[in-house]
């Protein structure tokens, strides 16, 4: 096997109660060749596919299926805010680098949003705020300092004081930040959507398909799968997720666990406006809501990778998850409909890896996106799309694994 089984979730999700638009998909059974292979049919493999389609021939593979993986797990949450502070990824990387880092999410995010509705994807997008609270990471002072740089360098940017946090919204914490113009959706039928849109424009995906071996030459690559056949390429792009693949240095990388819940509807308790919530703490909380008024919540992340171990923890943070979203809504009834657990992929920058292998120029990679999924793989697509064309990012550089 080329990329490391993983169990990427377990529980039930939300999204799998829901339909999900059908993507045109079969088995492979002869020899195929392309110009881009892209390995992974979850957001992450669907953005890039629809991103590559319009200029080149491209082929979809997934060895379990359209949305199967973490994707199906992910909460959707769909911010430009790093996981990482303005303040103090500036202090790891350099103040002009973590400001060219935040802008280019928030472009990304605005850029995702106005392709999602250009191209008719119905996925339960839906604009929202987001709120920033308090935590152990940054206290009331240092969201001050937060706001302060983020204004700076052109992201609008509210401090909310306790008074005001509790006014506005009934939130009792001593301070938060504001910001405009996430949103969130329904991450399978973004992923359906995109890949149907990349199938349009000629693409092709192959599931269930597992890639065993990549032969590497001088005008590209050779894939073989698992019942032998093989896949001529010119690239080939590992868009999967948190199963790294061998050859890709994976070095600052490292697998978490995250867990989370949804809560029946309840659309008459949710807090006024329902902007997205998340914490400035280490572990943060994370909140949403959905169409049909439920409330998605997730934490009590853990820095293991052990399938088993964090499936066994599911009935404990699921209750520390409903108990800590209770205390922060008094009025809602926490008790889950939906519990489930989930692997995500994490740097110490809070800055995902994309871009070439080092020593592989015909493979690409993208990985360590933590809680900016949806956004990091939109700057993935961006990336690799562009580079393949011969138009380098001007921001590659970022997340470049040398």
């Amino acid at each position: 096997m080329l990329t490391r089984h993983r169990d990427l979730r377990s529980g039930v999700p939300y999204w799998q109660s829901r339909p999900a638009p059908r993507v045109p998909s079969t088995t492979l059974m002869r020899n195929l060749s392309t110009d881009v292979l892209v390995v992974g049919a979850g957001i992450s493999g669907a953005l890039a596919a629809e991103a590559l389609s319009p200029d080149h021939k491209v082929i979809v593979l997934d060895r379990r299926g359209i949305a199967k993986g973490s994707t199906a797990a992910s909460t959707a949450l769909v911010e430009y805010e790093i996981d990482t502070p303005l303040t103090l990824l500036a202090g790891k990387i350099g103040a002009d680098k973590a400001a060219r880092a935040w802008r280019r999410s928030h472009l990304a995010l605005t850029a995702l949003a106005e392709r999602t509705a250009t191209l008719g994807i119905h996925a339960d997008v839906v604009p929202h705020d987001t709120l920033y609270l308090a935590g152990n990471l940054l206290d009331p002072a240092g969201l001050k300092h937060e706001a302060a740089a983020r204004l700076r360098i052109g992201l609008e940017t509210e401090y909310l004081t306790a008074a005001t946090l509790g006014r506005r919204f009934g939130i009792g914490r001593r301070a938060a930040l504001r910001s405009h113009g996430d949103f969130a959706a329904d991450p399978r039928r973004l992923t359906a959507g995109y890949l149907n849109a990349a199938i349009a424009n000629g693409a092709r995906v192959y599931a269930p398909v597992e890639i065993v071996v990549v032969d590497r030459h001088r005008a590209g690559v050779t894939a073989v799968t698992g019942n032998g056949r093989t896949i001529t390429a010119r690239h080939v792009v590992f868009a999967t997720g948190y199963e790294v693949p061998g050859i890709v240095p994976a070095a600052g990388h490292r697998i978490a666990s995250t867990f989370a819940i949804a809560t029946r509807p309840q659309p008459r308790h949710l807090w006024p406006g329902q902007p997205m919530i998340w914490e400035a703490a280490d572990p943060y909380l994370y909140a949403r809501t959905t169409a049909d008024g439920r409330v998605i919540c997730g934490g009590e992340d853990e820095d293991f990778a052990d399938p088993k171990k964090r499936d066994a923890m599911i009935p404990q943070k699921t209750a520390a998850i409903a108990h800590k979203l209770g205390r922060l809504f008094p009025a809602l009834d926490t008790e889950p409909e939906f519990a489930w657990a989930g692997s995500f992929g994490t740097t110490e920058t809070g800055l995902p890896l994309i871009g070439r292998v080092p020593r592989h120029p015909h493979v690409w990679a993208i990985l360590g996106f933590g809680g900016n999924g949806i956004t990091y793989s939109r700057i993935a697509a961006d990336i690799v799309a562009g580079a393949i064309a011969g138009h380098p990012d001007p921001d590659a550089d970022l997340y470049a694994f040398d």
